[in-house]
């Protein structure tokens, strides 16, 4: 460990392939130690997530953590790790979490952690490369000291399927810089850009084009929701290999001219002031950032009933609650919505006060200092 005159040192490492959860959530962190402790980050060094970092100041080294089959990356964080005193090494992904975890060892890192936001049996791939990402889990998680799981159902998940002890495994939820979403706005400039009349009611959903988000649910379910409001524009935020299936079957239910898909954007919160009601159709989640930002904005959310999002609302009270894979009870869901404009505002005034108490980015920080100094001390 540094000497005691000298600041700890924190290497966050993860894929950045794309600006994802994980890339957020160790952006915020960055971004709130950076002042207290030494940071750096080791990623794939293109796109959002380094430049924001870049914008922090922070030290970001370039580890391609994209192809399987190499072993490349540990020497690289390794090396890291030597070169600058790493004193505790956080990692989050699969291929992250193998490669740090087995450099941390080589390098005599001092203390190693991961967060798991998702188990590798919920990843999007096949069947070998999901029994690699298992076998690689598991050869190198015994050198973790902490787990930080992002729900309690991923908590019971690691400690009772896993086998993890339970002194190894903490919950954190995942939070959102509260003071940038203003239940008060009013974005304009988008409906007048896409020519949606002020009264016509949009309905959005946001997130990775991937099946876990169960997008296509909520385009089974258009045909039903206009039928009651015919009016009724639909924004899909958000790109990924499924956008081409999700576009065509829009054709082929004749609702591709009520949807706007915008693709990737970054401006959640002015598209959010825009939207009526937030769908969240998901099929898996972990602790899915899209609802508390919703939430935030005091926006009326249907979700469907499943583990992580449970924890986030609670049916009737911050949000709705329907059953996965039920495109006709998201149709009556958002139809309930759309007209009940009583139900909505309470809904979004709820929920709006739930991620004041519960879910601030400051609490998230603070909670996974706390484990820190428990390892340092």
């Amino acid at each position: 460990m540094n000497s005691s005159d000298q600041k700890i040192s924190i290497l966050f490492v993860i894929g950045g392939l794309e600006f994802g959860g994980g890339e957020r959530v160790f952006l915020q962190l960055a971004s709130g130690l950076k002042d207290r402790y030494r940071v750096f980050v080791a990623t794939s060094t293109n796109g959002l997530f380094t430049s924001e970092l870049n914008r922090l100041g922070i030290e970001v080294f370039s580890v391609d953590m994209s192809r399987q089959l190499t072993l490349k990356p540990i020497y690289q964080i390794k090396k890291i790790i030597r070169n600058n005193e790493i004193d505790l090494v956080h990692s989050q992904g699969a291929r992250a979490d193998f490669f740090a975890r087995s450099a941390g060892r080589i390098a005599n890192a001092p203390h190693i952690l991961c967060t798991v936001a998702m188990p590798v049996e919920g990843f999007e791939v096949g069947p070998l490369r999901k029994t690699i990402y298992r076998f690689m889990d598991g050869l190198s998680e015994r050198y973790v000291e902490k787990f930080i799981v992002v729900s309690e159902s991923l908590k019971n998940t690691l400690i009772k399927e896993r086998g993890i002890p339970p002194h190894r495994v903490v919950r954190i939820y995942n939070g959102i810089e509260i003071d940038k979403y203003n239940p008060k706005l009013k974005k304009t400039s988008f409906r007048n850009n896409w020519g949606i009349p002020p009264a016509v009611p949009i309905v959005g959903a946001i997130g990775r084009m991937v099946w876990q988000k169960g997008f296509e649910f909520l385009i089974k379910a258009i045909p039903d929701i206009v039928e009651v409001t015919p009016d009724t524009r639909f924004l899909l935020v958000g790109d990924g290999p499924l956008r081409p299936n999700l576009e065509n079957l829009a054709r082929k239910l004749n609702v591709y001219d009520r949807i706007i898909f915008t693709g990737f954007r970054s401006d959640i919160p002015d598209l959010l002031s825009t939207t009526d009601v937030l769908a969240v159709p998901s099929l898996q989640e972990g602790f899915p950032m899209i609802t508390l930002e919703a939430m935030a904005m005091a926006k009326p959310v249907v979700a469907t009933q499943i583990q992580g999002i449970t924890e986030q609302i609670v049916d009737g009270k911050e949000g709705v609650l329907i059953p996965p894979r039920n495109p006709e009870a998201l149709a009556r869901t958002v139809q309930r919505l759309i007209t009940d404009k009583e139900l909505s505002a309470r809904l979004g005034r709820t929920a709006r006060s739930r991620v004041e108490d519960f879910f601030p980015v400051a609490k998230m920080i603070r909670e996974t200092e706390k484990v820190y100094s428990s390892l340092l001390k």
